[in-house]
C-alpha cells in the first residue's frame, strides 16, 4: 500500500478530513485555536464516533461496532 503513486494510500484519512471540514470546519467561524481544538475534539469523540452512522459499518456507529467486536472476540 505504501508504494509511490499508490492512490489508495491516504483514502481513508482523506475521506475523514473531507467529512470533518464539510460537517464542522466550514460551518463555523472560530475565534481562537483553543475553540477550534475543542470543537474538533467534541466532533470526533461525541458526534463522529458515538452518534454518526457509517455506511461502511453497516449503518452502525464506530463505538457500537467496537463494542460488538470485543464482545464477539471475548466469547470466542
Amino acid at each position: 500500500m505504501s508504494r509511490k503513486a499508490n492512490c489508495w494510500d491516504n483514502a481513508v484519512a482523506e475521506s475523514f478530513f473531507k467529512t470533518l471540514k464539510a460537517e464542522l470546519i466550514y460551518q463555523h467561524k472560530f475565534t481562537t485555536i483553543e475553540e477550534a481544538k475543542l470543537a474538533v475534539f467534541e466532533y470526533i469523540e461525541v458526534w463522529y464516533n458515538r452518534k454518526r452512522l457509517h455506511s461502511s459499518l453497516g449503518y452502525k456507529t464506530p463505538k457500537k461496532m467496537e463494542l460488538e467486536f470485543y464482545k464477539i472476540k471475548s466469547v470466542a
